[in-house]
């Protein structure tokens, strides 16, 4: 019985990386990494309504080296998600799909992200008072 010829997909490493694949790749992280931090977030909030000692404990964990990375690294997925979303939103009325205006959309994504993070960073570390 003979074997039937099925065409080949191309593997991976075939394929150039470009921003777009980078940023899908990263959105569907950061939505990942996003709901493993509501988590955290709503555990924070359990300890909060237990009482002093619970809240204390989870501040202990939250002010130390790796909860501030994972706390940062939370608000960066926030605001890469936040404005990736945004531009999928746009692209859903059929705006931006031109090759360089996606680039250029997926490039703003991934910078903007980044001010928006270190912006909220800023503030928190000044003491976030207005």
């Amino acid at each position: 019985m003979a074997t039937p010829q099925r065409p080949l997909s191309p593997h991976l490493q075939v394929y150039r990386w470009q921003i777009q694949m980078a940023t899908s790749i990263l959105h569907r992280g950061t939505g990942i990494f996003l709901a493993f931090g509501a988590l955290i977030i709503a555990a924070g909030l359990m300890a909060l309504m237990l009482g002093p000692d619970a809240w204390n404990c989870f501040r202990d964990v939250a002010g130390a080296w790796y909860g501030q990375v994972f706390f940062f690294a939370w608000t960066w997925s926030f605001a890469y998600h936040l404005c990736n979303g945004i531009r999928h939103i746009v692209q859903d009325f059929a705006v931006g799909y031109a090759i360089p205006t996606f680039v250029r959309n997926s490039w703003l994504s991934v910078i903007g992200s980044l001010i928006i993070t270190a912006l909220i960073w800023a503030w928190v570390l000044m003491g976030g008072a207005v």
